[in-house]
């Protein structure tokens, strides 16, 4: 008896693997999309400078604020339909790029110029600002050309566009480096550097507001874009950011906040569009 149902058992097995088999497959639920994944998680979360007024610092209050700042919260409103929800994250120039390839933060306002090297590591958006970058000195210093600081020490701050193309093009100078923008600016004042290179909307906040510096008129480089950047291949965040760009500048939202953050920084001659790209709409 047991002989017979042991045939009877392998039978059924084998039957049952059969109807398996033939058994329609459960279609593979599709991966959730990125703008899918920040809304479930209900939080944008964006990096951000804390000492680099006035486009990315945190106030009396301990509130972040600034420029970029400004920009994420309305992402956010926009996105998820409060403005309160982002989380800025503090970054440095050098750690951008990293947070954004190691999924710390799904976009950066941190004030980056766009160059060929980040192409290569970031998606950019669409530019909202631009750029170039020149040299801060004391008003009784000797250095009238930036050819002068070839025998001196220049400040920079690691991973900016400066301390990058200082690297590229005089690799000979000497380059004092510091990882915060605070930090290359004190070591300016305290004497530790004949000049500070930077983006010259850095420097021009700076000097206003700290009498006794002068910016060198020639510039290192050419002028350039400042743009908000996503991880590679992140082209659906990258074009929501495009979309709320140009939907923003038919507002003309950057220009509000330029009136609000950066105008008061600047000469009473400067054109609002020789600082800020509305819409997007970069022309270079």
């Amino acid at each position: 008896m047991k002989k017979l149902l042991l045939p009877l058992f392998a039978v059924a097995l084998l039957a049952g693997c059969d109807k398996k088999a033939e058994e329609p497959a459960k279609p593979v639920a599709a991966a959730a999309s990125y703008i899918d994944k920040i809304k479930a998680r209900d939080k944008l979360i964006v990096g951000v400078f804390t000492d680099k007024p006035p486009f990315g610092f945190v106030n009396e209050a301990g509130r972040y604020v600034g420029f970029d700042t400004d920009i994420g919260r309305q992402f956010a409103k926009d996105l998820l339909g409060d403005e309160n929800k982002v989380e800025f994250v503090a970054v440095e120039p050098a750690s951008r790029i990293p947070f954004l390839q190691s999924d710390k933060v799904d976009l950066i306002l941190a004030n980056m110029t766009v160059t060929p090297e980040r192409k290569e590591a970031v998606d950019f958006t669409n530019p909202n600002l631009k750029v170039a970058v020149q040299a801060l000195v004391p008003n009784d210093s000797a250095v009238k050309r930036l050819d002068d600081l070839a025998s001196r020490t220049t400040i920079v701050t690691t991973g900016t566009t400066a301390d990058i193309w200082l690297t590229k093009n005089h690799p000979d100078w000497k380059l004092l480096k510091f990882e915060k923008n605070s930090e290359s600016l004190q070591a300016l004042s305290a004497g530790r550097g004949d000049a500070y290179a930077q983006d010259n909307l850095v420097l021009f906040s700076w000097a206003k507001q700290n009498p006794g510096y002068r910016v060198l008129e020639e510039k290192l480089g050419d002028e350039a874009p400042i743009a908000p950047a996503v991880k590679k291949g992140n082209t659906e965040l990258r074009d929501w950011v495009n979309a709320e760009l140009a939907k923003l500048g038919e507002e003309k939202f950057l220009l509000k906040l330029y009136d609000q953050y950066v105008r008061k920084e600047l000469s009473d001659d400067t054109k609002p569009e020789s600082v800020i790209v509305e819409g997007g709409k970069w022309q270079g």
